[in-house]
């Protein structure tokens, strides 16, 4: 064949593009039908779309709620964990204190009840109904006027004295003290020759205490009317009055008697405005 005739030949060949080489993968591969995008691997590209996060207004908004909830729970356990511990360390005999004062204060209320069921029935079935409702409407006068401080009253009690050579015994303990006493059954207090009634406040008064406006000073004596075998152990308990107050260096000193004298009185006050709806 001559030089001319194999020019169109060649010149064809000289036009088409270079065969692109295979693939050095395997035949089948399905990796080698997937392409890379801008030279990054399937894991990085993975990686790439989950950080840096992209949160939504509504994703930050449950967010927060989820971690305010969180913490909520998170405080309400500790809180639980811290009130109990004191329960945990106690010495078993406390906690067979503790119980016995849960008992006394179950046997007053169920001794109330029963005494209010008694007055029912008899002024039910009293032939003379208005005598024996007057009579126990004198009763109620007494009774009352002795929670109201107007009359003196008497009976077995204790006598509680707060030594407080350090003045580190501040009024919020006075008053703890007097929560506790009311709790265990406490009939009529009296602080210092100062009646303490319903109304009663304290305050802190130049390193003493004033109570219902009537300054007081160490040793407070506390003279208390009630069952004792109820108020001495309210204020032994572990963590209670005497614990608390033994701490800021104080002297707590309890006495039980068979004849404790209340005879501070206050002043019956007349109501501005209240009337008794019977009238």
């Amino acid at each position: 064949m001559s030089d001319h005739e194999e020019q169109p030949a060649n010149r064809l060949r000289e036009e088409l593009p270079d065969e692109v080489p295979p693939s050095p993968s395997a035949p089948g591969d399905p990796q080698a039908a997937r392409p890379e995008r801008n030279g990054l691997t399937g894991r990085q590209r993975l990686l790439k779309g989950l950080w840096p996060p992209r949160l939504t207004r509504a994703q930050l908004i449950v967010a927060l709620l989820l971690f305010g909830l969180g913490f909520g729970l998170a405080v309400q356990v500790a809180s639980n964990s811290d009130s109990d511990s004191a329960l945990r360390g106690a010495r078993q005999e406390d906690l067979v204190r503790i119980l016995d004062e849960l008992d006394d204060r179950t046997q007053r209320l169920e001794d109330e009840k029963q005494g209010l069921e008694k007055q029912r029935d008899e002024l039910e079935n009293s032939s003379d109904q208005a005598e024996e409702a007057r009579k126990q409407t004198l009763e109620k006068e007494r009774q009352l006027g002795i929670l109201a401080g107007t009359v003196a009253a008497q009976g077995p009690g204790i006598t509680v004295t707060i030594e407080d050579t350090k003045g580190t015994v501040e009024a919020d303990m006075l008053l703890d003290a007097i929560q506790e006493l009311r709790a265990a059954g406490a009939e009529a207090i009296q602080v210092n020759g100062v009646r303490v009634v319903a109304g009663t406040y304290l305050a802190d008064a130049d390193n003493s205490v004033s109570v219902d406006g009537n300054k007081i000073n160490a040793p407070y004596r506390f003279q208390v009317i009630g069952k004792p075998q109820d108020l001495e152990p309210a204020l032994n308990i572990p963590g209670g009055v005497v614990q608390t107050l033994e701490k800021e260096q104080a002297t707590v000193t309890v006495e039980r008697s068979s004849k404790i004298v209340v005879d501070a009185l206050r002043a019956a006050e007349r109501p501005d405005y209240a009337r008794s709806s019977s009238q």
